[in-house]
């Protein structure tokens, strides 16, 4: 049976997938279904792919729509309107935190080694908002070595997505690819969509089974590791306060508005 439901929740992982610094990964965990989504990318990988179906495909359905539709709404509110954009991003990311906190029972379960390990995930997320990526003009004739670069950035790229507090866009930022994706997503260019898409589907395929293996085997440990991303993906949306007043009290209208959405999308996580 198809989870029609999971649609309008693709839609909300491919938009934040389109925002440099917000993670898909974040996103699911918000919507309470993380670990669900890590075992079916790795089971659809493996002899038991049929059982997965009904789950993939509406979120397929939604993150494709999200992605070939809002990228140039998406492109725009970044360029027009960037602060309040992030701001709501923010918001989503705080209100995810008091969530994460209490699936991990962190207060009975996390010991000294567990907050070591919480700032230094941290640390290594926000220190990639450092980082400053040259202007790269997008690629628009795919050669050898072209596609070679964009496949294996898209690996990367999808590796990142997936993981709470890293963004898959970001790392592509970094890359120097983001306004090639932007710009295949935004005309239609087949060709640069399946080289990229290729190497996104490879990357799935690798870091799902590891993912869901480290959840498996060290559930707490991963609980400390991904907080520490979520936290430090706080420096990396963040956008800083520029602008007229009016400009500040829309950013704290969409922060607040982000935190109430995070905190209502919890509790409504299938228990």
């Amino acid at each position: 049976m198809f989870e029609w439901k999971n649609i309008f929740r693709g839609v909300l992982i491919g938009t934040s997938d389109l925002i440099p610094g917000v993670s898909g990964g974040t996103i699911a965990v918000i919507l309470g279904f993380y670990e669900r989504l890590i075992a079916a990318i790795s089971g659809f990988f493996s002899r038991e792919w049929k059982k997965h179906l009904g789950f993939l495909i509406p979120l397929g359905i939604g993150v494709g729509a999200a992605l070939l539709l809002l990228s140039k709404v998406m492109k725009w509110l970044l360029a027009e309107h960037p602060q309040p954009t992030f701001f709501f991003f923010l918001g989503l990311i705080l209100g995810i935190l008091p969530f994460l906190w209490k699936e991990a029972d962190g207060s009975r379960n996390f010991k000294p080694v567990h907050y070591v390990l919480l700032l230094i995930a941290a640390a290594a997320v926000a220190c990639t908002g450092f980082f400053k990526p040259e202007d790269h003009s997008p690629v628009i004739e795919l050669s050898l070595s072209s596609g070679i670069f964009l496949f294996f950035a898209g690996w990367l790229g999808s590796m990142a997505m997936i993981l709470p507090g890293i963004s898959g866009s970001f790392v592509l930022l970094l890359l120097g690819a983001y306004p090639t994706a932007i710009h295949a997503l935004s005309s239609l260019d087949i060709p640069l969509i399946a080289v990229i898409g290729s190497g996104v589907i490879v990357g799935f395929i690798v870091s799902s089974k590891f993912i869901r293996y480290l959840l498996t085997s060290f559930p707490v440990i991963m609980y400390a590791i991904i907080i520490g991303m979520v936290v430090g993906s706080l420096g990396v949306v963040y956008p800083g306060l520029q602008g007229s007043w009016v400009s500040l009290i829309v950013s704290l209208l969409t922060l607040i508005i982000g935190f109430i959405a995070a905190l209502y999308l919890g509790k409504q996580q299938p228990q």
